[in-house]
C-alpha cells in the first residue's frame, strides 16, 4: 500500500500547527516546527495570499489526514461512513479516526506515536479481544480489550514499555491495567474527549461540494 515516506516535519509546517506525528519528539526542542516556523518551500518576497475557503477547507483535511495517517482513499471512505451515521458529521469522523486500533494502541501509551503504533499493530504483536489483529484501520467497540501477543512480551521494546508505562497518560474513555498491559475500551470516545487540530465543519464543506 502506497505511503507518504518524505520527511514527516515537513506536514506539520505546511500546515502551520504540531500534528505530533512524531509523538513525544513534537514537545522537545527538537520540534522542526519550533524552530522553523515557516511553511517548507522557496520563501518569495510578496505577501503571501489569502488562501480561499476551498483551500482552507482542503487544509483541515489534510491535517486530520495527516494527523491518523490515512491515505486519501481510506479517509474518505471513513468520512462515507460518518455521513451515514445520524448526528454531526464532522464528529462522527473524528470519533471513528479514534476508534481505529492503531490510534487507541497510541492512546493507551503502547507507542510514542501513531505511525509506530500502527507498526506494532501491522506486525502482529498487538491482540483484539484475544486475537491478534493486524488491521490498525479495524474500529473498536465498548468493552474491547487490547493486549501484547504472547511472544511479543518477551522482547526488549516491551520490557522498556513496562518500566515507563506509569508516566503515561490514558484518556477518560480507556482503562489500562499498567501491571498487564491490558487496555479496554470503557466506552466509545465522544468529541469532548478529544483535542482534535482540525475542523470537521470545514472537512464536510470540503467534500460536499
Amino acid at each position: 500500500m502506497a505511503r507518504y515516506t518524505g520527511p514527516v516535519c515537513r506536514l506539520c509546517r505546511r500546515s502551520g500547527v504540531k500534528l505530533f506525528i512524531k509523538g513525544s519528539r513534537c514537545l522537545t526542542p527538537k520540534c522542526a516546527l519550533d524552530k522553523r516556523t515557516k511553511p517548507p518551500g522557496q520563501q518569495v518576497s510578496r505577501r503571501r495570499q489569502r488562501l480561499s475557503d476551498r483551500g482552507v477547507q482542503l487544509r483541515e483535511k489534510q491535517k486530520a489526514r495527516y494527523t491518523y495517517g490515512t491515505l486519501e482513499r481510506q479517509f474518505r471512505k471513513t468520512f462515507d461512513q460518518a455521513e451515514r451515521q445520524t448526528g454531526i458529521t464532522g464528529e462522527n469522523l473524528l470519533v471513528l479516526l479514534e476508534r481505529r486500533l492503531d490510534n487507541v494502541a497510541y492512546r493507551l501509551g503502547f507507542a510514542d506515536s501513531r505511525s509506530q503504533a500502527r507498526q506494532l499493530v501491522r506486525h502482529g504483536h498487538i491482540m483484539l479481544n484475544g486475537r491478534k489483529t493486524d488491521i490498525p484501520s479495524c474500529l473498536v467497540k465498548e468493552e474491547d480489550t487490547i493486549s501484547w501477543r504472547e511472544g511479543s512480551t518477551k522482547t526488549e521494546y516491551y520490557q522498556q514499555l513496562a518500566a515507563s508505562i506509569e508516566g503515561k497518560t490514558v484518556p477518560n474513555w480507556l482503562s489500562l491495567d499498567r501491571q498487564t498491559l491490558v487496555g479496554r475500551v470503557a466506552s466509545l470516545p465522544t468529541p469532548d474527549d478529544v483535542e482534535a487540530n482540525f475542523d470537521g465543519k470545514a472537512i464536510v464543506e470540503f467534500y460536499s461540494r
